[in-house]
């Protein structure tokens, strides 16, 4: 007998089972894209035990018949595909048709569903297996409960992780789609709790507050920008199915070409990461992790944060279904763009006129305590506690009140529903009366009370449940009323004034909206580096004859880097010749440079070779040449200067793109704002 056979039904799903069912949450996942893909508007997610025990998802989209729940239990049955030429443009989230086999050869799985009209139908399957099929009266939607996940694949069960890390998991998938769907009504209950309730929501601005909270929307910046896509030159190597798709989008679309959008929030430069996991693209609202938009976000801030920081991205990419190829990853979590360096480029420069546009300045108070940190800015998760430190405001936990804890994520009581909120008890009915008008005597504010009144009245004022008689505030040292917090404007650097130095290193400089610390070396540096590069742009660099050359020895890895990047160095304004073995004759440098700093200049450059990134593209080789340059020729700490030296530094700091950051990543200016400032002196 031969050795090859031909796998049987129940094997082939669990093998299938295991490229889609990781773990819970890929369940929630594929569940929660056959719900959105229904249309439905109302989502509703309970999980048991971390989604071990189970999970269930109900919507309120277009239902299934009789015939179709039974077809989509079959592999590869899909009502999203027709024909071979869809997958050129797919406009769901969902499309292969083996997520619910899948699901349901791991599992005990019932399913529920009713179209608008007609009767609904529920089936239960046991281990991929089909045991029952009946009619059933239920409302428009669909029901799916998935029990003892992985029960009859104990290998696969045992390599779970604990109920608070599963349940982690599905609350991202839950949160990240709640992102993606601000129009939709999302709940997630966990072992009889809600945890999320985001109710539909009018912008992605507004979901973002719903579950994170104000205090994070305010640390990002807003992008919202659409790029018309040139049409591509004829290629010799396209395909037939290829160029018809160009043709499709060409009869759309017109020969300007498509549309790509970009919308969603960037962190401030303040705000940093020690990784990319920070990094939220959606591309048509699929979340994915695709490395081509990944790096033109960390492009667009390169020189304004330090090396290995990345900052914080929630971003949207719509753009035509023809132009992204989603059918490249079993869990569809990455995608292949028709255009990738079009694409690349686009996120990379919108992403930079919105940080260039908006010269967003770091507070003295945040940067204080600011560090990079490994923990995902916009991940929810579950600890198992009462007092959840990462709940967001959306989040919250009904046995919180039970326990006497704070409500998670410092929601008030009002913002729970009903049944969760505890009340006071009535208070005893007091007999008496009140007075006529005629048995009023004149106000005593004591006649006719007694202690225990006095007491209860002191006892109401400290509640907050009686209003306080207090003087209106004045011009003496009273505070002044309080103000509606406003979101606050772009700084205006170009009116600052010069007050002093500190120490002969920090300028003190006061302006219209408040108070600025600037690090005089730092603010030089970017000011040298954006001319220095926009000078290499334009071909215009200047360089200065050393009136003694200076001779450098190399070790051999410097000298492999200094011979792959001589070019470069001779635009940037180096001149050198070899003077025998590894040495090198310098004989002019970059203008700006002093002569004794030329070797140290020079060996900070052919270092960048050490840290591992000798595959720099031509841009950043000169991106980061120019940055050295400046750092050596700016002005040093400790040195003094005179109030023209330093109103000329500040003027030429306003003018410049990004004058937050050092071509390094360092801020180069701190602000007291004028609120921070009134409300340090209690004027507010």
């Amino acid at each position: 007998m031969g050795q090859v056979r031909i796998l049987p039904d129940r094997v082939v799903n669990q093998i299938a089972a295991g490229e889609v069912v990781e773990r819970p949450a890929a369940v929630v996942k594929e569940l929660l894209e056959n719900s959105l893909d229904a249309g439905a508007r109302r989502l509703r997610i309970e999980i048991e035990a971390g989604g071990r025990k189970r999970i269930e998802v109900l919507d309120d989209g277009a239902g299934m018949t009789r015939d179709d729940a039974l077809l989509a239990l079959e592999r590869h049955a899909t009502s999203k595909l027709r024909e071979t030429s869809d997958l050129l443009a797919i406009p769901t989230l969902g499309f292969r048709g083996e997520a619910l086999p899948s699901i349901a050869s791991v599992s005990r799985l019932t399913l529920e569903s009713a179209p608008e009209t007609g009767g609904g139908t529920r089936l239960e399957i046991r281990g991929g297996k089909l045991q029952n099929v009946a009619e059933a009266g239920l409302p428009r939607g669909t029901r799916v409960r998935v029990e003892d996940l992985f029960g009859n694949v104990p290998a696969r069960r045992k390599f779970l992780k604990t109920e608070a890390t599963e349940f982690s998991h599905i609350a991202g998938v839950v949160t990240h789609y709640a992102l993606a769907y601000p129009e939709n009504h999302f709940e997630l209950w966990h072992n009889g709790r809600l945890w999320l309730q985001a109710a539909a929501a009018g912008s992605l601005a507004e979901r973002l507050q719903q579950i994170f909270g104000a205090e994070l929307l305010e640390q990002l910046l807003e992008v919202q920008t659409s790029i018309r896509m040139p049409r591509e030159a004829d290629d010799e190597d396209a395909d037939a199915e290829t160029a018809s798709a160009q043709a499709r989008d060409e009869a759309e679309d017109g020969p300007t070409g498509p549309a790509l959008v970009l919308y969603g929030f960037i962190s401030r430069p303040e705000l940093q990461k020690l990784n990319r996991n920070s990094l939220y693209t959606f591309v048509n609202r699929r979340l994915v992790r695709d490395r081509v938009v990944q790096h033109g976000i960390s492009d667009a801030y390169r020189n304004l944060l330090p090396n290995g920081a990345s900052p914080v991205a929630l971003l949207f990419l719509d753009l035509p279904y023809a132009a992204v190829d989603v059918n490249v990853h079993p869990q569809k979590i990455e995608v292949r763009f028709r255009r990738p360096n079009w694409v690349h480029d686009a996120v990379r420069d919108s992403l930079s006129q919105v940080l260039g546009v908006a010269r967003p300045v770091p507070s003295f108070q945040r940067e204080i305590h600011a560090q990079p940190t490994a923990r995902p800015a916009l991940e929810t998760r579950y600890t198992g506690k009462v007092n959840d430190p990462y709940a967001g405001a959306g989040w919250r936990g009904s046995s919180a009140l039970a326990a006497g804890g704070e409500v998670p994520g410092g929601l008030s009581l009002e913002d729970l529903a009903p049944e969760y909120r505890l009340t006071q008890p009535l208070p005893p009915p007091v007999p008496g009366r009140l007075p006529l008008a005629w048995e009023q005597a004149p106000f005593d504010p004591l006649a006719g009370t007694s202690a225990i009144a006095i007491r209860e009245g002191v006892a109401a004022v400290a509640a907050g449940e009686a209003q306080v008689y207090a003087p209106e505030p004045s011009r003496g040292c009273l505070p002044s009323a309080p103000t509606p917090a406003m979101p606050e404007a772009a700084w205006d650097l170009s009116s600052l004034t010069p007050l002093g130095q500190l120490r002969q290193s920090y300028i003190l400089a006061a302006g219209a909206q408040g108070f600025c610390l600037v690090d005089q070396h730092a603010a030089h540096e970017r000011v040298l580096f954006e001319q220095t590069a926009a000078a290499r742009a334009q071909g215009q660099t200047l360089s200065q004859t050393l009136l003694l050359p200076v001779v450098v020895e190399l070790n051999p890895a410097q000298w492999a880097r200094y011979e792959e990047i001589a070019a470069e160095m001779d635009r940037n304004g180096f001149a050198a010749e070899p003077f025998g073995g590894r040495s090198l004759r310098v004989l002019s440098v970059p203008a700006g440079v002093e002569g004794p700093r030329a070797q140290a200049l020079l060996e900070e450059i052919l270092e960048v070779s050490e840290a591992g990134e000798r595959r720099l593209s031509a841009q950043t080789l000169e991106l980061r040449i120019a940055a050295t340059i400046a750092c050596h020729a700016a002005i040093k700490v400790n040195m003094a200067l005179n109030p023209e030296k330093m109103s000329w530094l500040l003027s030429a700091l306003a003018a410049t793109r990004h004058p937050m950051t050092c071509p390094h990543g360092r801020p180069v200016l701190l602000r007291y704002s004028l609120r921070e400032i009134e409300q340090a002196f209690k004027r507010i």
